[in-house]
């Protein structure tokens, strides 16, 4: 166990290496304070779930030259990062604190946190077309098309028919009295898979990865993300505080419509488990060989916090 915190840990710090080549600090210019606003946020580290997958993903159909993906892993990143400084914002969940620290707009204002969520949405398509103009000049047309459709896949997934969508149902959701279990699969799809199937398979775009494989790579991230979303409801229920950081139960104290609710204690484990199953199956079909993609996907989902 210890030796795979520590293969984690690595993978960490190398994606944060990466990322540390994208976003650097503006320094004596108008604009800024909401460059360091972006960047707060931007490297106020967690687990860099996304583009890891992405890199692993490009690594596991055998990419050649990883600077190709780092444009793109870097783009996704921006893009969750801004999507939790709007989360964040009074007018949606309003709160205080986001990984231990004052969230955006408390510890700036208002006006800077959206401004810098912003700033984040558009770098991340920024920094893409910077690498596709590249591919451009090289006369690389190859590439030039796995990048346009990886592009298509990164707005598609972040969009109205991806995580935007997936939030307007929250919302909308927390305005009646409870969900139906075709409603809350629909937020769980495109509110948090929808960016898990984007790192999954615009990795295996760039790597040159078939129509099929590229496919299975999409249901993997979406068993993935609702695997990943009913473990937080069991969580909920039976985890262990000392290790969530948080008190359970707070979802049936607060009358809140989960997976756990809906199908029970039971069904939601059963249910957990098939998908992550599954998701580890497809992976194997595209690869017998134990790549660090499976062992993270396995970590992820049946996790104790």
């Amino acid at each position: 166990m210890s030796n795979r915190k520590e293969e984690l840990q690595n993978h960490i710090k190398e994606v944060e290496g990466i990322l540390a080549e994208f976003l650097t600090e503006q320094k004596g210019v108008y604009y800024e304070r909401v460059i360091d606003a972006m960047r707060y946020s931007f490297f106020a580290g967690g687990k860099r779930l996304r583009p890891m997958m992405m890199l692993e993903s490009y690594r596991m159909f055998c990419g050649k030259d990883e600077s190709i993906v780092k444009p793109y892993m870097a783009a996704l990143e921006m893009i969750h990062t801004y999507s939790l400084i709007h989360d964040d914002l009074p007018a949606m969940d309003n709160d205080d604190y986001r990984r231990g620290r004052l969230t955006n707009h408390k510890q700036y204002d208002e006006a800077t946190a959206i401004l810098a969520g912003d700033g984040l949405l558009n770098m991340a398509f920024e920094t893409v077309s910077d690498a596709m103009m590249k591919s451009v000049s090289a006369g690389d047309c190859d590439l030039l098309k796995k990048q346009t459709r990886a592009f298509q896949v990164l707005g598609h997934k972040a969009g109205v028919f991806g995580m935007i969508g997936g939030q307007v149902a929250d919302i909308e959701g927390e305005k009646k009295t409870g969900a139906t279990k075709e409603e809350l699969l629909f937020i769980h799809e495109n509110k948090t898979a929808a960016l898990i199937q984007a790192a999954l398979t615009i990795g295996a775009i760039l790597a040159g990865a078939s129509d099929e494989e590229i496919s299975k790579m999409e249901k993997t991230g979406y068993n993935v993300g609702v695997a990943f979303q009913i473990q937080d409801d069991i969580l909920d229920c039976i985890g262990d505080e000392s290790l969530l950081g948080k008190p359970v139960g707070s979802d049936a104290k607060n009358e809140k419509t989960t997976y756990v609710s809906l199908e029970g204690l039971e069904k939601a484990q059963a249910d957990q488990k098939q998908l992550s199953e599954e998701a580890i199956a497809m992976l194997d079909e595209i690869t017998s060989e134990q790549v660090f993609l499976k062992e993270m996907i396995k970590s992820l989902v049946n996790r104790d916090k």
